[in-house]
């Protein structure tokens, strides 16, 4: 892939707006492209509150294709015994559970608990260490606009008051759900019809603590509370407030004691924090104007019953992170930003509504212990997964084979990564063989045969291409398209373009990217 062309030096690449957790791994993925970044936060120091407690395999593998996956795993809970989510009657009693396998399909854990300052810590360290991504911390963002060739942000400094303005060829806009960058562009909400008033508890344990050691969704009619064992020593509850409770009331110190009271004795924890949310369903109605895109919170709220709300802002960013240099190198024209809302919005509502079902799920098996109705009707999903058992929903639009797609096809999904043995005696995970581009994967070498002008583009975009032939996986398993299919292709981020079948050769599949792409001419 060419190299980015060097902005002017007062011209950013990318300026990102707000420093949280999607923030600052959209500005470590940019830079380790290349790209010249700056980050911009009215605060200067990262909020020091446990917020998301899961992190799902799919980021760490991406933080894996970055060279920092043991950084990242050393940050998550050891796998416990047993390792897993079940949803219970008010007496605690399973009605079934999902068990979280030591390796998923990612090649990491599908669910691991984590610590939200201590992971944020850990990214600001990353970037600092890079050394080439500047930070504009203690500066409020006061107006944004772009034009036909930048963007301009115009800040100014909170302690002294003084004004300034930052270029970028483009921005991401990663400020939360009361986003300045979504507000100032005019982007409503769509709301997916969820919205109810929730009390998040979050303790710390000492060592005598006999608290659960899995995360129990409780179908209590008398209250629906969610209990999550987070990393040690830490522990979360959420509490449905009911009909008549206010805020003030439930964050009395006795009434948080009283809720606990159930499940620990008062001498065994402290109190880190206690706050009353809202838990929305919503998504942007627009993920970009012109040159600049929305991300995180600020593009998508939802409920926490599926923890998927901060993993699905680091998918925002790992989108955005393959597709803005293909741009800016000048491979790509900027037709291709266009599938980032194409691809993230339904995947996004997806988990949004996967969370939503959750919740009324719960409130189904409540009804039904006390003897009533159920509220949402009979038959409510039971299910751990979307489709061929896979663990997150398919990419349905955009840079896919959308043609080949149906319920049974693996295209859109994301490529299975298991530890493989290379005939050379090597042990490394299968993303180590495929690179941080797009790659073509085949079961033998002879299934890799291009057209020449194929390859030339292939060689452009930097792809790579394996074969699996005397590749052994001594740890998971590979993804069994390739028990049907020849030869797949696997884009920067995991999911499968597309693969051959009777009706797509791999000539064709090829020919196809490169028009999804919107490659730009070389004359």
């Amino acid at each position: 892939m060419t190299a980015p062309t060097a902005p002017p030096d007062d011209l950013f690449d990318v300026a990102i707006v707000g420093y949280g957790p999607v923030g600052a791994f959209g500005a470590l993925l940019l830079a380790h492209a290349g790209l010249r970044v700056v980050l911009i936060d009215r605060e200067t120091d990262i909020v020091d509150i446990p917020r998301a407690v899961g992190l799902d395999g799919e980021i760490v593998r991406a933080f894996a294709r970055l060279g920092h996956g043991e950084t990242i795993e050393a940050l998550l809970q050891p796998p416990r015994d047993p390792d897993e989510v079940c949803f219970t009657n008010s007496n605690h009693e399973p009605y079934f559970s999902l068990s979280v396998p030591q390796v998923g399909l990612n090649g990491y854990r599908d669910v691991a608990m984590f610590d939200q300052p201590e992971l944020e810590a850990a990214i600001r360290t990353l970037i600092a260490d890079r050394g080439d991504v500047t930070e504009r911390l203690g500066f409020e963002v006061t107006a944004i606009a772009d034009s036909e060739d930048e963007v301009e942000i115009a800040v100014r400094d909170v302690g002294s008051g003084a004004t300034d303005r930052v270029r970028a060829r483009y921005a991401i806009g990663c400020d939360g759900a009361s986003s300045f960058v979504r507000e100032s562009l005019g982007i409503a909400w769509q709301s997916l019809g969820y919205d109810q008033d929730w009390l998040v508890i979050d303790i710390v344990v000492d060592s005598e603590s006999a608290l659960p050691s899995r995360i129990m969704q409780v179908c209590d009619p008398a209250r629906l509370t969610t209990y999550i064992c987070g990393k040690d020593p830490y522990r979360r509850w959420e509490f449905q407030l009911l009909p008549g409770e206010t805020r003030e009331e439930m964050l009395r110190p006795e009434r948080i004691r009283s809720l606990l009271d159930d499940w620990i004795p008062a001498d065994q924890y402290r109190l880190r924090r206690s706050a009353v949310y809202q838990f929305h369903a919503a998504t942007a109605d627009r993920w970009q104007q012109g040159r600049i895109f929305l991300a995180g919170d600020a593009a998508h709220q939802t409920p926490p019953f599926l923890g998927q709300g901060l993993n699905a802002g680091f998918r925002d960013v790992i989108n955005l992170g393959w597709k803005l240099p293909l741009v800016l190198a000048g491979t790509c024209d900027a037709k291709l930003l266009e599938t980032y809302a194409a691809e993230r919005d339904h995947h996004a509502r997806d988990l949004v509504e996967w969370a939503v079902a959750i919740g009324k799920l719960m409130e189904n098996l409540a009804a039904g212990e006390a003897g009533r109705p159920p509220p949402h009707g009979e038959g409510a999903d039971q299910s751990s997964g979307y489709g061929q058992g896979r663990t997150a929903p398919p990419l349905l639009g955009g840079v896919i084979q959308v043609d080949q797609q149906d319920e049974h096809s693996p295209t859109g999904f994301l490529f299975r990564q298991p530890t493989v043995r290379t005939p050379n005696g090597e042990t490394c995970r299968l993303d180590a063989l495929l690179g941080n581009g797009f790659a073509l994967v085949a079961r033998n070498e002879s299934d890799l045969a291009l057209a020449a002008e194929c390859t030339a583009f292939l060689d452009r975009i930097g792809a790579r291409r394996v074969s699996l032939d005397g590749v052994e996986a001594v740890e998971g398993t590979f993804d069994r398209l390739l028990d049907d299919h020849a030869a797949a292709i696997v884009r920067p981020d995991g999911y499968v373009f597309g693969v051959t079948d009777a009706e797509h050769s791999l000539d064709g599949l090829v020919r196809s990217l490169e028009a999804k792409l919107a490659i730009r001419s070389t004359a």
